[in-house]
């Protein structure tokens, strides 16, 4: 089997998100907002476009099937088979990974993990948050550390396009851990920092979505309930006002 570059390096989803985000008072900090919207489609359809590239190549989504993707999100069968899918599954199938779960285990120690309810685990404030926080590390096995998960054991998936930067760290009190301050860009990436912010949100947009697509069939469904509700209480009004008009 061969992989390409983005493939390889999409590892980096899901085997570090699946770990307890325990570091975060020693690493990171808090939580950064994805600010997500399941009603931005766009947005929606970017973060598909972005997952399957540099994450689908490692990672599956098991739960979801290519055509439930290209109803939800307004895609058509071509455009799905030809920029979503990088496998030999068919249109109707649901989403294998690209790559043998037996390479990852010979090569990362584990079987990169599958995706479908990563968001619903996590939170897609989460998932934002670690994407960005990656940071060169020449101590590390694979030359990459992560704030908000310290010691992830993989390189950054999205590199190239948010660049190569690294982290500076204030020495810890009473002999802390060393507290984070700052990232510092060394090399710049194809997109500037706003637009690495929202293919990040992008992402974690998407895998909110893939975490639980039956919500577009519920708010659907959501509006006609409220119609029926209005409609009921206005017939119920008018009822009322019949039967208490002899009263008064």
């Amino acid at each position: 089997m061969q992989y390409t570059r983005h493939s390889i390096a999409g590892i980096v989803l899901g085997l570090a998100l699946v770990a307890a985000p325990a570091a975060l008072a020693a690493g990171g900090g808090a939580l950064q907002p994805a600010n997500a919207s399941l009603s931005d489609r766009g947005s929606l359809q970017s973060g598909a476009k972005l997952f399957f590239n540099y994450c689908s190549g490692c990672h599956s989504l098991s739960l979801m099937r290519y055509s439930r993707i290209a109803e939800d999100l307004g895609l058509s069968e071509q455009e799905v088979m030809d920029n979503l899918n990088f496998t030999t599954a068919k249109f109707g199938e649901r989403i294998p990974p690209s790559m043998d779960p037996e390479d990852g285990k010979r090569w990362f120690g584990a079987a990169p993990p599958d995706l479908s309810l990563m968001a619903r685990a996590r939170g897609t404030d989460y998932i934002f948050t670690y994407l960005k926080s990656f940071y060169l590390d020449s101590t590390r096995p694979l030359g990459w550390n992560n704030t908000l998960f310290p010691n992830a054991s993989m390189p950054n998936a999205l590199w190239e396009l948010q660049g190569l930067q690294t982290a500076v760290f204030a020495p810890g009190q009473g002999g802390a851990d060393p507290v984070f301050e700052k990232f510092e860009l060394h090399q710049e990436g194809r997109l500037s920092a706003r637009e690495f912010d929202h293919a990040a949100r992008d992402i974690a947009n998407f895998l909110q979505y893939a975490a639980e697509p039956a919500v577009f069939q519920r708010m659907s469904v959501g509006v006609w309930v409220l119609l029926f509700l209005s409609v009921f209480t206005l017939l119920a009004w008018l009822l009322k006002q019949e039967y208490w008009k002899d009263v008064h």
